[in-house]
Order: C-alpha cells, then sequence, then structure tokens
C-alpha cells in the first residue's frame, strides 16, 4: 500500500509539472515592420567602379524596421538587374556586424561583380537595383523602397583569376595543359613570368584542369574565350606580365642577354645564359675586387637587356653587408635602378681572384634568388 501511495504522489507531480510547462510556452512573435526608408547611396547617384585590386568600398544605409516583441532584426542588402522585382536576386550580402546594423560596406571589387551579374560589361555604364530586406526568425520583409544605382565598370574581370599558367606548343612545357608553366603573382590579379617561347600557340589558364578558365591577347587587351596567340620566328626568350584588373598586357619584352655587373668597374664582367623555367646560369667568371686607396671593393648586381633598354636587378638594401653569416633572403632579387653602387650585393671574401659560377632564379617556384659559388 506505502508503494502504491509512493508511485501515486509522483505521477502527480510529474502532472503538475507538465500543466506547469505547458502554461509557460508561448507562440514566437515573429512580426516586425519594414524598414523606414533607404538613405545612402542616393537614388540614381553614379558610381564610377575602380579596378579589382584597389581598397575602394561604397556604403549602404537605411533606417532600422522594427519587432513587435522587441527582439532581433537581421538585415540583407538585394541586388537586381534594373527590370528585376527581386524575386530572384542576382546577389545578396549581410549587412555590417553579421546582419544587425542599419548599414554595410562593400567592395568596388564585389560591386563589379554585381554589374557583371546585372549585364553590365567591362569599360560600360549601367544600372542596378537594390534593396534591403528585414527577417526576423522565417518572417523576411522586403523594403517598401527600391533605388537605381549608376555604375560605371573599369576594364578588367569582374573576376580576376587566383593563379595564372601558360600553356600550348609555342611554351616551354608544350601543350599537355597538367603540365603548364604558372605564372609569379604579383598582386590580385597581376602576373608575370621569365620564359622562352618558340614558334607555335599558347593561352592563358587558370588552372591546370579541363575546367579551367582561358584568356588570350588581342593587341594590348586581354581577352577571356578559347582564342590562342600565335609565335612565329626564332625561339626568344620574354618577359610578360599581365593585369587583369585592367585587361591589359602591362609589359612584353623581348630578354636579349643577363650580365653580371661589377660596380667598381662600371660594367659587366660575365654573362649568364638562359636554362629553361625562368633560371640563368653562368659558366665561370673570373672575378678580381677592385682596388681603391681605402681597401678592395666588391659590390656586384644584375644587368638584364632588354628590347626596352637595360633593367638591373639587386637588393633590397641600399647599403649592403658581407654576405658571410647572412640568410637566403640577402641574395633576393629585385628591380632596382641604375646607379653604380646602391642596392648591391657583396661577393664572399673568397672570391677575390677566383672565378664564380653564378644561377639566376626568376620563376614562380619561390622568391626571386640568385646563387653565387667560387669555383
Amino acid at each position: 500500500m506505502k508503494n502504491l501511495k509512493t508511485t501515486f504522489v509522483l505521477l502527480a507531480l510529474s502532472f503538475i509539472a507538465l500543466s506547469s510547462c505547458k502554461k509557460e510556452e508561448k507562440d514566437l512573435n515573429e512580426n516586425l515592420s519594414p524598414i523606414g526608408s533607404l538613405t545612402l547611396p542616393q537614388n540614381q547617384q553614379s558610381i564610377k567602379l575602380t579596378p579589382a585590386n584597389t581598397q575602394a568600398t561604397q556604403q549602404f544605409k537605411w533606417t532600422v524596421a522594427s519587432a513587435e516583441d522587441g527582439g532581433l532584426i537581421l538585415y540583407e542588402v538585394a541586388f537586381d538587374k534594373e527590370s528585376g522585382d527581386f524575386s530572384k536576386p542576382v546577389y545578396k550580402v549581410l549587412s555590417d556586424a553579421a546582419g544587425v546594423q542599419p548599414q554595410v560596406t562593400i567592395t568596388h571589387k564585389d560591386l563589379t561583380k554585381i554589374a557583371a551579374l546585372c549585364g553590365i560589361n567591362s569599360s560600360s555604364t549601367g544600372n542596378i537595383k537594390w534593396t534591403v530586406i528585414a527577417s526576423k526568425a522565417t518572417n523576411k520583409m522586403p523594403g517598401q523602397e527600391s533605388r537605381m544605382l549608376q555604375v560605371e565598370r573599369p576594364a578588367g574581370f569582374a573576376e580576376v583569376p587566383a593563379n595564372l599558367y601558360l600553356t600550348g606548343s609555342a611554351t616551354e612545357a608544350g601543350d599537355d595543359l597538367s603540365k603548364a608553366i604558372k605564372m609569379k603573382k604579383l598582386d590580385e590579379g597581376i602576373f608575370e613570368i621569365y620564359t622562352t617561347l618558340k614558334p607555335g600557340t599558347y593561352q592563358l589558364v587558370d588552372q591546370t584542369t579541363s575546367s579551367a578558365r582561358k584568356f588570350f591577347t588581342e593587341g594590348t587587351l586581354v581577352k577571356e574565350g578559347t582564342n590562342t596567340i600565335t609565335v612565329t620566328g626564332a625561339a626568344k626568350v620574354y618577359y610578360l606580365k599581365y593585369d587583369f584588373n585592367v585587361a591589359t598586357v602591362a609589359d612584353a619584352v623581348e630578354v636579349q642577354g643577363l650580365g653580371l655587373y661589377m660596380s667598381a668597374y662600371g660594367n659587366e664582367i660575365g654573362q649568364l645564359s638562359y636554362i629553361s623555367n625562368g633560371t640563368w646560369q653562368s659558366g665561370n667568371i673570373p672575378v678580381a675586387f677592385y682596388q681603391f686607396s681605402w681597401g678592395k671593393d666588391e659590390r656586384y648586381k644584375f644587368a638584364m637587356h632588354t628590347s626596352a633598354g637595360i633593367r638591373y636587378l639587386g637588393s633590397s638594401n641600399v647599403n649592403n653587408v658581407s654576405p658571410v653569416g647572412q640568410g637566403a633572403a640577402y641574395f633576393y632579387l629585385n628591380a632596382v635602378s641604375n646607379d653604380q653602387w646602391n642596392n648591391t650585393y657583396k661577393f664572399n671574401p673568397s672570391a677575390d681572384n677566383k672565378n664564380v659560377k653564378v644561377v639566376l632564379s626568376l620563376n614562380a617556384d619561390g622568391p626571386y634568388t640568385h646563387t653565387v659559388t667560387t669555383q
């Protein structure tokens, strides 16, 4: 009997607890008002977008919506074509602070992508429509107002490649796409390469698989498509530089020679020959430090002879120290001026009145650098 009473009491308490829980249940209030108005940018405001490698931004602002229960509201800015109704926006982005603030800061790079999605071509002007969608839980409330934004797209691609390669029969690697030669990435959308081109054709690609985007050049312009670039005449070494932010060939010169320049003589004391993959190598070059009244001078750098004139490669340090005990960065190569003394390296003291062998590497495998070995 005692056990029966205990069971009854427990059941009664459970019933009271369940009843109490039910009484505390509340329906989720998702009611909210739409935002008041859009405030920035002004309707029909004109914006000249800058290339993708800049840090330019545009701010969008609006007045807040309100929730009936005073709860948290999230905001999305929606973009559509000029004729669109936002039923299928071309692009949406959460506002600042993970959707909480009544504003959002959008880069010109992303606005260029939005313009492209709205059918506005590079170097062209067109309109994109925008509004703000407020939401609480599953309830989304589109803004009562939308505005037009007139944008002028720069020359260049809305989506610049993250990587760039050369492939084709005219290249050192041939037309096997999986072996395409990687170019050096200097900045967002900017690439360069030192390489040989021989009679044949080649393309620029953003990856080494069949799904790669393909590019070609037409004069000084870079265009997307399956066309190829034709090379005729003898095989030559070239320096090529492409800027996809403005869709141009930024530089294209023949590299005609590379000399080891010794400052004290004001002249080149030996030459390096191009091997492959952006690499030059010398034979044995005699080195004799120049004797001044104050001592011997051992400074050197490199002189690259191109179809556009001589370009110099040297140290990032204006005044350098001996290489003894220095790390790999000491030998890194940078574009420098033609100053006779500044931004030079120093030979190891053991090189005086000996021969040296020099290897210079200008490829995408790592930092541009060189080695000097005393023979």
